[in-house]
């Protein structure tokens, strides 16, 4: 046993490492028939999918699949199956050697009646395959049509010529897709690689367009908010003071924008993921044309192309008016801003001038309660002159008021000035504690 001088191990090592050796390709010998159904899974329905491959399992006294596992492979009598778990769909592949007889059912018949009928999901994509040894050249034409029931025919080269793959890419009366594989030249690994590329490239083809008929639905939607947009940016520069209710309407745009990027974010960048990995296996083919016949890359540049450039393309739709949508908010929601500014200042006005006039008013009220203070504190005084002469006093009455008046009044005013100013004096600043000495005791710093 091997001792490692090695310092200890990431947690993740060996998962990573073994990454790249997850998904085996399964090895085909010529001639065979093999097929490959593709579910859409929910992941609720997980752990029902692994029970019910573990009831085939069990059927036919092989081992299944653990909890958790992703991928699983086994013979079952005279069938191959391998089942793989993807992050949002689950496929079967079917590999049955021997050439089929004409009319032969597809390779899943030989399991159990009633299972496939039970799995959980939906049936994204189901095809049938023939693999057959054929001579170097290239089938007829009438041999193809019968094959394909007629249906224009797809197909190239691959694997650099030494192989030929035909398919029309139609559904049929049972709801699979046909696929012929003939056989120039390859072994038992590059016939796997090849025929799981072709099944691949069907299944990541109809994943891929998923996203249409939101796109489709989407479209009119756009163009809808687009042209509010527009109404609504055009009320933005008229600047007819309808800014709150425009704020209201871009708002309520907004959340029409941002609810069509939740609906369709996750199917739009599963859109963009699966055309790639469509394009990526059409490469691996490495497909080399037939004179007179459609490649399936030329197909797919054709058909498949412009349906995901619709999709990426609303997507991008979407995205453009939520950045204008927004920078129309900011714009409008300055403007209101600015206008309530406006407003403010117009009140402050008003209220400074309402200021100035209750200060006048109050000055006016003042000059009248100094007047009758001193008519009072004069009379008083005249009641106090009156109240001396008829004491015997030789007081005038009447010479003490008017000469009291004028002093009176002086004094009155000099009060209520005084007590304007104190009202309207700052307050003091408040007193602040000496800062403590640092040198020592008994000695000034």
């Amino acid at each position: 046993m091997a001792i490692s001088m090695l310092p200890p191990d990431h947690p993740q090592r060996l998962t990573l490492a073994d990454e790249v050796h997850a998904r085996p390709f399964e090895p085909v010998n010529t001639p065979a028939s093999a097929g490959y159904i593709a579910l859409m899974v929910d992941g609720d329905a997980r752990a029902a999918e692994l029970a019910q491959l573990v009831r085939l399992a069990a059927a036919h006294g092989v081992g299944g699949p653990a909890s958790g596992d992703t991928q699983w492979r086994a013979t079952l009598g005279r069938v191959r199956l391998r089942w793989e778990r993807h992050g949002e769909f689950s496929s079967l592949l079917f590999v049955q050697d021997g050439a089929p007889a004409g009319g032969a059912p597809p390779p899943w018949s030989e399991l159990p009646a009633g299972w496939l009928e039970h799995l959980p999901g939906q049936t994204i994509v189901a095809v049938r395959a023939e693999v057959r040894t054929g001579a170097q050249g290239v089938p007829d034409a009438a041999a193809l049509a019968d094959h394909f029931a007629g249906n224009p025919v797809v197909g190239a080269r691959i694997g650099d010529g030494v192989g030929l793959a035909f398919t029309d890419f139609r559904q049929r009366a049972d709801n699979t897709v046909r696929l012929l594989l003939v056989d120039q030249g390859l072994n038992a690994p590059q016939t796997g690689r090849m025929l799981q590329r072709l099944f691949e490239i069907e299944a990541y083809r109809m994943l891929a367009l998923l996203a249409l008929p939101i796109a489709r639905r989407q479209a009119p939607r756009i163009a809808a908010i687009e042209t509010a947009l527009a109404q609504l940016t055009d009320g933005i520069a008229r600047e007819d003071g309808r800014e709150e209710t425009l704020l209201h309407e871009l708002t309520r745009l907004a959340a029409e924008v941002e609810s069509g990027l939740a609906a369709s974010r996750f199917r739009f960048g599963a859109c963009r993921a699966y055309s790639e990995l469509v394009h990526t296996r059409i490469a691996e083919l490495r497909e080399q044309r037939i004179e007179g016949m459609q490649t399936i890359e030329e197909f797919m540049s054709r058909r498949f192309a412009p349906a995901v450039a619709t999709c990426l393309n609303v997507e991008q739709r979407l995205h453009d008016l939520s950045e204008r949508v927004a920078q129309a908010s900011s714009l409008l929601a300055t403007r209101v801003g600015i206008a309530r500014e406006r407003q403010n200042q117009q009140l402050l006005a008003s209220m400074d001038l309402r200021a100035r006039q209750q200060l006048r008013l109050q000055q006016t009220v003042e000059g009248l309660s100094v007047a009758a203070i001193v008519y009072y504190a004069a009379g008083l005084l005249g009641y106090l002159a009156k109240g001396a002469t008829a004491a015997g006093l030789r007081v005038h009455a009447d010479l003490v008021t008017a000469v009291a008046i004028p002093l009176l009044a002086g004094a009155v005013l000099w009060m209520v000035r005084r007590a304007r100013r104190r009202a309207t004096a700052p307050d003091p600043p408040e007193p602040t504690a000496p800062v403590p000495s640092s040198g020592p005791p008994g000695r000034a710093p």
